[in-house]
């Protein structure tokens, strides 16, 4: 149980790479918040966790819900203050709250870049700054930000989404810097085309736009990736965990990517 004592505040924990994070670090035996929007996914997973621990005979999982939305700075303050009275201070925090829609460049409107920015860049500043004077205390504080592969090169039809993720990247970078003499490390994780929702709503888009079947909008999602597949929530999960634990102290500034060889 190398997270015993750690207390996780996992962003957007509901459901997909989210959900399978927080039961990585669960099982690992940090006590984990789970907070987002939507208050019933919040519930299922968080039951979801506490069930795994009963079957694994461990004890049970702490895990704590505070539904909020982490582009509204005051939802953030709520949230983590709820979190602090619930299972201590916050001793590892993962951005992973985000949103991925795609058009041409040439339609898009302001309000359309405003909104992906706020969801995948501005949040991870929010809960950042407000998360650190906790990390700092901690005695292996660590930020943890799902960056995507989009953080590291282009993808078409997705100006803002790769835009804000570049932005997260470098956020990452310059405030593992920053804190390098410190105890916190900051990282991101990179995952690509990741068999979730999000993916299930790009497959959407690509049928309805192409006229494609499901299988072959997959297909092409697939292809990113070198190996030929869909990357697994737990795999991204797995990473993270890695990131979290004591010995990895030295890993600091990185973009991890969980991609097959596509970056």
């Amino acid at each position: 149980m190398k997270l015993s004592g750690a207390h996780a505040v996992v962003t957007g924990g509901g459901s997909g790479i989210g959900a399978a994070i927080a039961g990585s670090l669960a099982s690992e035996g940090a006590r984990v918040t789970l907070v987002g929007r939507r208050r019933r996914a919040l519930e299922d997973t968080a039951a979801r966790i506490r069930s795994r621990a009963g079957e694994e005979g461990a004890s049970e999982a702490s895990v704590f819900v505070h539904p909020g939305d982490v582009t509204i700075w005051a939802d953030v303050e709520r949230a983590f203050g709820a979190a602090r009275d619930a299972n201590g201070p916050i001793t590892i925090l993962v951005n992973n709250a985000g949103s991925a829609a795609s058009a041409p460049f040439q339609e898009l409107l302001l309000e359309d870049w405003r909104s992906t920015i706020a969801v995948n860049l501005e949040s991870v500043f929010a809960c950042c700054r407000l998360a650190l004077p906790d990390l700092l205390t901690a005695a292996n504080g660590r930020i943890v930000t799902i960056a995507s592969t989009a953080a590291v090169k282009g993808y078409a039809y997705t100006a803002p989404y790769c835009a804000a993720k570049h932005g997260a990247l470098g956020l990452t970078r310059a405030l593992a810097a920053e804190l390098a003499k410190t105890k916190v490390t900051v990282n991101a994780v990179c995952p690509g085309f990741t068999d979730t929702a999000i993916a299930s709503e790009a497959v959407a888009r690509i049928r309805s736009r192409t006229g494609r079947s499901e299988s072959e909008a997959r297909a092409a999602l697939a292809a990113f990736n070198p190996q030929g597949r869909l990357i697994e929530p737990e795999e991204v999960a797995f990473a993270v965990a890695w990131l979290c634990h004591p010995e990895s102290q030295s890993i600091n500034g990185q973009a991890i990517s969980v991609a097959g060889g596509e970056t």
